[in-house]
């Protein structure tokens, strides 16, 4: 098999997964910079509760108007952003910290998202809420995550500065004046964003590997946050791109195959990644280590 059967020849021969490259792409270029914000402020596991939250938004849209795409972003987005604010109120008016109440609240989004569909869907519709289908992305699917990509890419650039100043100092905003709460608010609801339009894509399960494992690998070949945008943007591509090869080569399921080639980056990235990785430490390459 040639090199231009391998790898191009699926991609040229059928829309589908022309489709699925584009919408991986798009996911890529806005919810692996969130990812790495979300490391910086140590808030990796808020990705994965954040992701679970949307569930009942969309098993209740989904109750009502099957399965629509824009009935389900909306129930999303409402569920997603009323978790984030819930968990938010405990953490500020009770002594749990807000990872904590995040957990909380996703343990209980997870259970009452599946007890809804599973009301009135069958075990594909859960299946599909759950894991997602990339290959059936259609050009409704499409343009909302190029819209929500578009949107992340300009409000990122818009408080930037703001949003690296709250990361590593929350309280100097409040001190001087600054927007700190209304920063951490914007942020989330990106988060949220990114997450319902990739659960169109990839499923609740594994929407927050594309946009999470990703930046995690980036730790290891970057010390600058842009340069760790610009890496965790490329790994997630290519990640997306060896995922839907292999899936079509090998016949298996799209989504899951994704999130692997995400995590086998994220492993070679932990082992020989020229920042902190197992063999930098090993050869002690300390003017890498800077």
């Amino acid at each position: 098999m040639s090199l231009y059967e391998l790898v191009v020849e699926p991609f040229v021969s059928y829309g589908f997964m022309r489709r699925a490259l584009i919408g991986c792409v798009a996911l890529s270029l806005g919810s692996v910079p969130l990812g790495v914000l979300l490391i910086i402020r140590r808030m990796s596991l808020m990705g994965d509760a954040m992701a679970h939250a949307i569930l009942p938004g969309a098993a209740v849209a989904f109750l009502f108007a099957g399965l629509s795409l824009w009935t389900m972003t909306i129930g999303g987005v409402v569920a997603g952003l009323t978790v984030a604010l819930l968990a938010g109120l405990v953490s500020r008016m009770t002594p749990l910290r807000e990872d904590a109440s995040f957990a909380a609240f996703y343990l209980i989004s997870l259970g009452l998202g599946v007890l809804l569909v599973s009301t009135r869907g069958s075990n594909v519709d859960i299946m599909h809420v759950l894991f997602g289908t990339v290959l059936a992305l259609d050009d409704g699917s499409i343009l909302l995550i190029a819209i929500v990509t578009s949107l992340t890419i300009n409000v990122l650039a818009i408080i930037y500065r703001l949003l690296v100043a709250e990361c590593f100092n929350p309280d100097f905003l409040r001190n001087v004046g600054g927007a700190g709460r209304a920063v951490h608010l914007v942020f989330l609801t990106l988060v949220v964003l990114n997450l319902v339009s990739g659960f169109q894509a990839l499923g609740t399960l594994m929407v927050v590997g594309i946009m999470m494992l990703p930046a995690a690998a980036a730790r290891f070949w970057s010390e600058t946050i842009p340069g760790q945008f610009i890496v965790g943007v490329v790994i997630g591509i290519g990640s997306s791109l060896a995922g839907l090869l292999v899936s079509y080569h090998a016949h298996l399921p799209s989504s899951p195959a994704i999130i692997l080639g995400a995590g086998t980056a994220y492993a070679i990235s932990v082992l020989v990644g020229p920042r902190g990785s197992f063999l930098s430490q090993a050869l002690h390459l300390p003017h890498l280590q800077r």
